[in-house]
């Protein structure tokens, strides 16, 4: 089953709805960090979280669902966040920006998106990625 219905992802809920809403995001977060627990190129990364993922997982699905442009749950469960910001307390360069966007892109290959869809969100990944590295590089 293709699940986008729209080819102009990023404008209003577009890409929302492409992801299948809050379930399909949520689907897509979990299968992120089954990759970042199996990737032995995410092992540093997965090592700047907790044992337990209940809380990044849920952390990430409600960021992405307003990232994406649905409701803002991340701001209604847990207030504003500024992504470089709360992440310059790890030590994130190229290689832990390279491991997460892997584990990311073996994600999204997962998922029922629309291929056009998939390669849209790899690139727009990239964009926080590269910003998180900035601010780690030069403060």
């Amino acid at each position: 089953m293709n699940i986008s219905k729209s080819k102009v992802y990023g404008v209003g809920d577009a890409s929302y709805r492409a992801a299948g809403g809050y379930e399909g995001i949520y689907k897509l977060v979990g299968c992120f960090y089954q990759h970042m627990d199996t990737q032995a190129k995410a092992e540093h990364i997965r090592g700047m979280h907790r044992p337990n993922l209940t809380m990044p997982i849920d952390k990430l699905a409600c960021f992405l669902s307003g990232w994406m442009g649905g409701p803002r749950r991340f701001d209604e469960k847990y207030g504003d966040i500024h992504i470089p910001k709360f992440h310059a307390n790890f030590t994130i360069a190229e290689g832990e920006g390279e491991a997460w966007l892997l584990c990311m892109g073996l994600a999204l290959d997962e998922q029922d998106y629309a291929q056009d869809f998939k390669v849209y969100l790899k690139e727009q990944f990239k964009v926080p990625v590269q910003r998180i590295i900035a601010l780690n590089e030069y403060g």
